[in-house]
């Protein structure tokens, strides 16, 4: 039960990490961003910022997004499940 306690926690200080970077690079209200906000559709990013922002993604936590990866991460949350499985 600690494990997963855990696991949330980190879960939430990601998820929290990423919002303020989303809500910084497009110009949004952190507050409107959920895990299932989609990046084009709810956060208007276009190619460029979805670009930009998955740079700042790469460096913050560590982890190298090839562009042929981009298409599957559509939502905040993608990036969770991106980050914690290539981490």
């Amino acid at each position: 039960m600690k494990k997963k306690n855990n696991m949330s926690k980190r879960r939430m200080t990601m998820l929290e990490k990423i919002k303020s970077m989303v809500a910084d690079n497009l110009g949004v209200e952190e507050s409107t961003i959920t895990e299932a906000s989609s990046f084009k559709d709810d956060l208007g990013a276009d190619s460029l910022d979805l670009f930009e922002l998955m740079m700042a993604l790469e460096e913050e936590f560590g982890v190298e997004i090839p562009t042929e990866d981009l298409e599957q991460i559509v939502t905040v949350g993608d990036v969770i499940k991106y980050v914690e499985a290539h981490k």
